[in-house]
C-alpha cells in the first residue's frame, strides 16, 4: 500500500510450464519499496522455453525492476533494456518481452514491450486507459519491434490489473474450438465473467483461474509457458500473531487486550502464550488431538481466537514452508504450520506481537538444532513475507 492510496495493493501470480519442462521461461519479479511507498512488478517472457528462456527472462526482469526503481522514464528504461538484450540470429527478434507495473504517488504506470496488452478491470467493467507509444531509437535489427506502449492512471478501489504472457492468448491454437488460439477477446470475457461471479476474488485465485483455463484450452498439454499476474486494489485483510510471554508479567493483561481488540484474525503460538490468554480471559482451551500431525504438537482452540499452536517448533516449520512455496495460492497441507501459512497467505497486513521473556526449555542442548530464539525466527519469517510475498509486516517486541 502507498500513503496516498486508501486501500491495500495485493500482488500475486500463477504459472504453468511448457509440457515436459521443469523450469519456466516466464519470470515474475515484484518488490515493495517501503521508503518510497511504492510497488514494482515485472513479467518477462523469454523466447522459447526451458533453461535458455528462463535465463533470458530472468535477465530482462531484473534489468526492468532495477531501472524502474531508479525512476528512469519509460523511453530510457526501454532503450537500455533493448540495447542490452541479445538478438536471435535466426528470427531477428528480441530474446525476451516484458511488462513493468509501477505503483507510486497514488498512480499506476505501465510499460509494455511485446507482451499481450494489460487488462484493467474497474469492478466488473473493462477500463481503457489512454495508451501512448514509445518509439525507440537506434534499433536497426530487421524484424525487431521498435515500439513500446505505456499508460498512466489513478487506480480506484476494486480495480484489477491483469498481465499475461502470450501462452494465455495463444492457448488452444490448432484445436477445433480455438483454431487461432483463445485470443484476447475470449480471455478478456473469461476474466470479466470470473469477476462478476466472484466480486471479491483474490488476486492469486483469479490468476490461477486464467492459467488453468489456458491449460484446459490446450487439452491439458501446455504448448507454451503460461503466466498470469494480478494486482488488486482493495480493503486490507489483517492478522495478528502473538507468541511468547511478555518480559514483565505485569504486562500480561495489556498483552491480551491488545490482541483481542485487534481488528482482524488472531493466532496464538506457544503453550505459555495461550495459558496467559486463557487465564486473563477466563476461557478454556480445547486440544484437538484428532488433528495431530507427525512432528508437531496439535492445534488447540479457544473462543475469540482463530488458531492456537505450539510455539518455536511450529514457527520454525512455518519458515520452511514459506521458503518452499512459490505463490500465495500454492497448495498447503493440514499441519499446524500449514494452517498458519494459509492464514498468512490470506492476509495483507500482518502484525507480530513477540514476548521477550526467555523460555529456558529452548536452551536445552538436547533440543533440535532447528529451534531458534523466537526473536530471530520471527524476523526471518517477516523478511520472507515482505520480500517474497509483498506483505506489509510489523513486529513489536514486548
Amino acid at each position: 500500500m502507498t500513503d496516498t492510496l486508501p486501500y491495500y495493493v495485493e500482488v500475486s501470480n500463477a504459472q504453468r510450464y511448457y509440457e515436459g519442462q521443469y523450469i519456466c521461461g516466464d519470470v515474475f519479479l515484484s518488490k515493495r519499496l517501503k521508503t518510497q511507498n511504492r510497488i514494482l512488478s515485472v513479467l518477462s517472457d523469454g523466447m522459447g522455453h526451458g533453461v535458455k528462456a528462463n535465463v533470458l527472462a530472468t535477465l530482462t526482469a531484473h534489468m526492468s525492476l532495477n531501472f524502474a526503481e531508479e525512476h528512469r522514464d519509460a523511453s530510457t528504461i526501454a532503450q537500455i533494456i533493448m540495447d542490452t538484450l541479445p538478438i536471435c540470429s535466426e528470427r531477428h527478434t528480441s530474446y525476451a518481452t516484458f511488462t513493468i507495473v509501477d505503483i507510486a504517488n497514488g498512480k499506476v504506470s505501465i510499460l509494455e514491450y511485446d507482451n499481450p496488452t494489460c487488462l484493467i478491470m474497474r469492478g466488473g467493467n473493462i477500463y481503457e486507459p489512454e495508451w501512448q507509444q514509445v518509439q525507440l531509437e537506434n534499433v536497426d535489427h530487421e524484424g525487431r519491434s521498435r515500439t513500446l506502449h505505456t499508460c498512466e492512471f489513478v487506480p480506484m478501489k476494486e480495480d484489477r490489473i491483469i498481465y499475461i504472457s502470450d501462452g494465455v492468448t495463444q492457448s488452444g491454437m490448432g484445436s477445433d474450438k480455438w483454431p487461432f488460439g483463445w485470443q484476447r477477446e475470449n480471455y478478456v470475457e473469461y476474466v470479466r465473467k470470473s469477476v462478476l461471479n466472484d466480486r471479491y476474488i483474490p488476486a492469486g485465485k483469479l490468476a490461477q483461474r486464467v492459467v488453468d483455463m489456458a491449460h484446459t484450452n490446450d487439452n491439458f498439454d501446455s504448448k507454451d509457458d503460461t503466466s498470469c499476474g494480478v494486482i488488486y486494489f482493495r480493503d486490507a485483510r489483517q492478522l495478528i500473531i502473538a507468541t511468547g510471554p511478555p518480559v514483565d508479567e505485569k504486562s500480561d493483561k495489556d498483552y491480551v487486550e491488545r490482541v483481542m481488540n485487534f481488528n482482524g484474525k488472531k493466532i496464538l503460538c506457544g503453550a505459555t502464550t495461550s495459558e496467559i490468554f486463557s487465564r486473563e480471559l477466563n476461557r478454556e482451551i480445547t486440544d484437538n488431538y484428532d488433528e495431530s500431525v507427525k512432528g508437531l504438537p496439535p492445534c488447540s482452540s479457544m473462543e475469540g481466537v482463530d488458531l492456537i499452536t505450539e510455539g518455536v517448533l511450529t514457527l520454525s516449520k512455518v519458515e520452511t514452508i514459506l521458503n518452499k512455496i512459490t505463490s500465495t495460492n500454492s497448495p498447503l497441507g493440514n499441519s499446524p504450520a500449514d494452517k498458519i501459512v494459509a492464514l498468512l497467505m490470506d492476509s495483507d497486513r500482518i502484525k507480530f506481537l513477540v514476548g521477550t521473556k526467555i523460555n529456558q526449555d529452548h536452551h536445552d542442548a538436547t533440543m533440535p538444532v532447528v529451534i531458534e530464539i523466537r526473536r530471530t525466527l520471527i524476523m526471518r519469517i517477516a523478511s520472507i513475507l515482505e520480500n517474497k510475498f509483498i506483505k506489509e509486516v510489523e513486529i513489536e517486541f514486548i
